[in-house]
């Protein structure tokens, strides 16, 4: 669950590191006014749909940073393609006598592949 008071803290540091005030913010990302005062003052929690137009409007910002303080922000460039390809999965793949049964790999688009062991 996201803590309100430190993702306020995280988009207070968005705001400043784009110099924006938060209508100009509100009217970049493409949502109401209001909903970003409501967010800054902790009377709402952030939507899903707030968070990802953040994070598409604003490539710098990491999802996991935004939502729970883990990573980095600015976010670090990471690697735009993956040179080698994904094995696909046969038989049981065991970790520490735990079975792997589904791996999500999430792009910077918003897409995402979803690989499931299949036994």
């Amino acid at each position: 669950m996201v803590n309100s008071e430190e993702f306020i803290g995280r988009l207070e540091k968005i705001l400043a590191y784009y110099n924006h005030t938060a209508s100009s913010f509100a009217d970049k990302i493409g949502v109401q006014r209001s909903s970003i005062s409501h967010l800054l003052t902790g009377r709402n929690k952030p939507s899903l749909e707030f968070v990802m137009k953040v994070i598409t409007s604003f490539p710098e910002v990491n999802l996991y940073w935004l939502l729970n303080g883990k990573g980095t922000f600015p976010a670090t460039k990471q690697p735009t393609s993956i040179t080698k390809k994904v094995p696909e999965v046969s038989g049981e793949i065991k970790t520490d006598a735990k079975a792997i049964e589904k791996i999500i790999i999430l792009y910077t688009d918003g897409s995402f592949d979803t690989y499931t062991n299949k036994p």
